[in-house]
């Protein structure tokens, strides 16, 4: 495809398309939406909008950004109004001089594009594995939680990001290539030690929404494997381990696009972790990551798996131990040369921080 249509198309795709939250507003707030949205995309130092409440204009300001990843140097805004008018003047608060902002724009632009360049050709599917495996390739999660890191810059120029950040980097790859694609928020909850709120995406692949939380897998890579625990879930999947929205959006009820499910890795028999794991260990493999699917899911059956992982391993001189995600019933059979400390850990996908 010729470059400069390309980047025509990109542009058109990102005003026009993928705008979720726009689409539920009333018609004032899509008023404002769109003075904004041309206000800071001219990086104009103040415009005009709809005199609206300042928690009204707030709420719009965040579900733009939602809506517009590329809008990554705007962390805020004040306003200035007079009474009896209509309208009141929005002062966007920059992050960067706008000689700066011109030149990470050119930056990003030519990153984004020789990222995506290689995904063209592939399939809608294929591309949102590609979008995933990118994150937990070249993205660590922020612990300091840089303000970038709440922005597309984070993950594609400094290689770190928060769960806000690496929602937004996913949603500007699928922007950019066609394929549907949101940002969900679910609240906080401080007294469960859910301390910020979570950001995560939805994608439309073969007309069903499915949730894709690309911040959880990544906190399940700390043992060098990636990790597909969080996508293409359902609504009953995702919601065992997330907090309810702040927002809604659409239902995502289909159940038999679950990563694991679709690539043959979600087992209902003991005999068939076995049966894999001979394979696993013929070819030298260092784990194997599986779905539990087998009715009960307690600690008698990680049990029974580890006694079966263990007989595997010795007929190969191995030490096994596993690492489990119990919210959304996935194993990992770790192999080692050296007996375990511990012969069951519990994995919590989070913010990527390690909870005590």
């Amino acid at each position: 495809m010729d470059e400069n249509l390309l980047r025509h198309r990109c542009k058109k795709d990102e005003v026009m398309k993928q705008e979720y939250y726009f689409q539920q507003m009333n018609r004032e707030e899509k008023q404002v939406y769109r003075a904004m949205y041309d206000g800071f995309t001219a990086l104009a130092p103040e415009f005009p909008v709809l005199r609206l409440e300042g928690k009204e204009l707030a709420e719009i300001f965040f579900r733009l950004r939602l809506d517009h990843p590329s809008i990554f140097y705007v962390s805020s805004f004040t306003y200035r109004f007079f009474d009896q008018a209509d309208s009141v003047h929005l002062v966007p608060e920059y992050l960067f001089e706008k000689k700066k902002i011109k030149e990470h724009q050119k930056a990003l632009e030519g990153r984004i594009t020789r990222l995506l360049r290689p995904m063209q050709e592939l399939t809608p599917e294929e591309q949102e594995k590609s979008i995933h495996d990118f994150i937990l390739e070249n993205v660590t999660y922020d612990k300091l939680q840089k303000q970038y890191s709440h922005e597309i810059i984070g993950p594609l120029q400094h290689g770190i990001g928060v769960c806000e950040g690496i929602a937004k980097t996913v949603k500007l790859f699928c922007d950019r290539l066609g394929i549907d694609c949101l940002i969900a928020v679910s609240e906080a909850d401080p007294e469960h030690g859910v301390r910020y709120r979570h950001a995560w995406n939805l994608v439309k692949i073969g007309g069903d929404w499915m949730h894709l939380d690309a911040t959880f897998d990544n906190s399940l890579k700390r043992y060098g494997t990636k990790r597909y625990d969080y996508y293409n879930l359902d609504d009953r999947q995702l919601f065992r381990d997330h907090q309810p929205l702040i927002a809604p959006v659409p239902a995502c009820t289909k159940k038999d696009a679950f990563y694991y499910r679709v690539n043959r890795l979600s087992l209902t028999k003991t005999e068939e972790v076995g049966k894999r794991l001979k394979a696993v260990l013929r070819k030298k493999q260092p784990c194997f990551v599986f779905h539990w699917r087998g009715g009960a899911w307690n600690r008698s059956i990680l049990e029974e798996i580890l006694r079966e992982a263990e007989a595997q391993a010795a007929a190969k001189d191995k030490h096994v131990w596993l690492s489990v995600n119990y919210q959304q019933s996935v194993v990992q059979i770790n192999f080692t040369d050296q007996p375990a400390r511990e012969e069951i850990l519990t994995e919590e996908a989070n913010e990527g921080e390690e909870k005590a």
